[in-house]
This record gives C-alpha cells, structure tokens and sequence, in this order.
C-alpha cells in the first residue's frame, strides 16, 4: 500500500510539460514495437503508468500522439541529411558520402523512430511520412545533380530521376542495414557512393535498352 502511494505521488510530481515528453518517450517505443493499428491507449498509459484520460489530456488520443512522434523524427532526419547538403562548396562525391553516412548514423542512434517512419502510417496522418521526407531530400539532391549535369553538358531535366534513383537506394538499403547492422555503417555508406558516383560519371547522354544483350 505504502509503495501505491509512493508511486502515486510520484507520478503526480511531473510537470505537464515532463509528463507530455514521458508519454512521447512510451508512445515511441510501442509504435516501434507494434506499429500505429496494434498499439492501444491502453498499453501506452499502462507503461507509462498513468491512465487513459492524461493520455487523452495530452495529445487526444493516439492518432495526435503518433503525430507528434512521426513529425519529431521526420524533423530529426530531415535536419540531418540537410546539415549534410549544405556545404555546395564541397565535392558532389564528398556530398553523397556525407548524406548516406548521416542517413545510415540516423538509423543507428534512433533505431525505433526510424522503424516508425517505415511502417506504413494511418490514412488520417497525410503529412510527415517517410514518403514524404524521402521527396523533400530528393529535391535537394537533385538541385545538386542538375549543376553538375550542366556543367558536363548533360540534360539537366535528367536531374529529377536521378536523384529518386539515389534516394531509393540510400533508403531501402537503410531498412535492410536496419535489421543486419553489417557491415559498418562508414562501409555501408562507401560502398552505396561508390557505385552511384562511379555510375554517375560514366553516364551516357542517350542512354537506351539492348534488345537481347545485343550491342
């Protein structure tokens, strides 16, 4: 009884802006473990050890809750992989070094929030997904992609293909390092630039399919 009432009090020491972060914290982890359709209000009060109404009193109920978790890590990985393209003085090879290590080092330090961002999200929650985060990179990517392509007198408007084509492989190759962590994520990040630069610049102006591996 005595250890209730200790745990009671306790809880009720928080301030509404700590007990706001407590429940972020829960709710992040069980969005991870279970994904948005599995998770309960239920389970995230139990684990916080608080009950249903504070959750209510918070965020409205786990649809405003998983919001504030999905934005806070869309921002998290947005700022990273920005911080990492904002040097244009910097080599195009240097740049995409540094953007697929922020990526991977992203996966590694906040394993559950990236596990969120892949799952898919509940059709109220339009904003914020990974989708559209991947697209907001893109753009990025190609701004960097179409001064180069300029400058080696290739179309610039193959800018935008290119750059979903590099984006989709630092991002799915994210997901499958996600569940091996092997090799390291600096060998990872080298092995990813080393085959779309040494791509990129063997590039043909016009290229086109072989019919039967026919040259």
């Amino acid at each position: 009884m005595v250890e209730k009432e200790v745990s009671r009090a306790r809880t009720t020491r928080m301030s509404g802006t700590e007990r706001r972060e407590q429940l972020v914290t829960v709710g992040r982890r069980v969005f991870a473990e279970k994904g948005f359709d599995m998770t309960t209000v239920e389970e995230i009060a139990a684990r916080a050890k608080v009950s249903k109404p504070i959750v209510y009193e918070h965020f409205g109920g786990k649809e405003g809750l998983y919001a504030v978790v999905v934005d806070r890590e869309v921002s998290t990985l947005l700022s990273d992989l920005e911080n990492s393209l904002k040097d244009q003085r910097s080599h195009p090879r240097v740049l995409m070094e540094r953007a697929a290590l922020a990526f991977l080092s992203y996966i590694d330090e906040n394993e559950d929030g990236f596990r969120i961002l892949v799952r898919d999200s509940p059709v109220s929650h339009a904003v914020g997904t990974f989708s559209s985060l991947l697209t907001d990179v893109a753009q990025r990517v190609e701004e960097i992609l179409a001064t180069q392509l300029r400058l080696h007198r290739y179309p610039p408007r193959d800018a935008t293909l290119y750059a979903q084509m590099l984006v989709g492989m630092v991002a799915y190759t994210g997901q499958w390092w996600l569940e091996t962590r092997r090799p390291a994520k600096e060998v990872v990040a080298a092995r990813m630039v080393n085959l779309s630069w040494y791509g990129l610049s063997a590039l043909q102006k016009k290229p086109s399919l072989r019919e039967n591996g026919s040259s």
